[in-house]
């Protein structure tokens, strides 16, 4: 195994570390373990490129990785009041429409490459910071203008959340009326 493939193998692995040090209550050391799966995030394709090291393995598994740290970390702190339910139904929801759109692109024999949009990757970075501040927030009171922004970041993430998945949703139609093999008409 590549060191870009086991660092994101370490991201799969501290997904279920988070979570459960979340319900235990011990914020700060979900924190520290949220910073590591950040930072293993950003170098695996960096390291992937530098080192020559893409692999057909990777790129599965690297947007797997993702989605397994944003799922949990969002449903983990709705269920104990650090980030609104409502934001964590928006963002989940976006990646199950995502999800259901490729396996309908799938069976429909549509050619796909899945690249994300400058959009996407927008909405990625405030996924991350919500969770990021969520988790300073449960560490200790850092005061009214920290909950402030943080009420604000969770608004733009959301409304991010929503652009970014209309933005697939739109690219998965295009795909379909562009002449993708579907099932045969009678």
């Amino acid at each position: 195994m590549n060191i870009p493939n086991a660092l994101t193998v370490l991201r799969i692995v501290l997904v279920p570390v988070i979570v459960i040090l979340l319900i235990q209550g011990q914020y700060a050391k979900a924190l520290v373990c949220f910073v590591i799966a950040g930072v293993t995030d950003g170098l695996d394709g960096l390291l992937a490129r530098i080192l020559n090291q893409k692999t057909v393995v990777g790129a599965y598994l690297d947007p797997v990785a993702d989605k397994a740290l944003v799922i949990s970390m969002f449903t983990t702190l709705a269920i104990i009041g650090a980030v609104p339910g409502w934001l964590a139904v928006v963002v989940i929801s976006r990646d199950c429409i995502i999800l259901g759109g490729i396996l309908v692109l799938t069976l429909m024999s549509v050619d796909l490459e899945i690249n994300p949009s400058y959009v996407s990757k927008i909405n990625t970075t405030l996924q991350l910071a919500s969770i990021f501040f969520a988790l300073v927030l449960k560490v200790g009171d850092t005061g009214k203008s920290v909950r402030e922004a943080f009420s604000v970041l969770c608004w733009l993430t959301a409304a991010f959340t929503v652009i970014s998945g209309g933005d697939y949703i739109l690219r998965g139609m295009k795909l379909i009326g562009g002449g993708g093999a579907g099932p045969e008409k009678t």
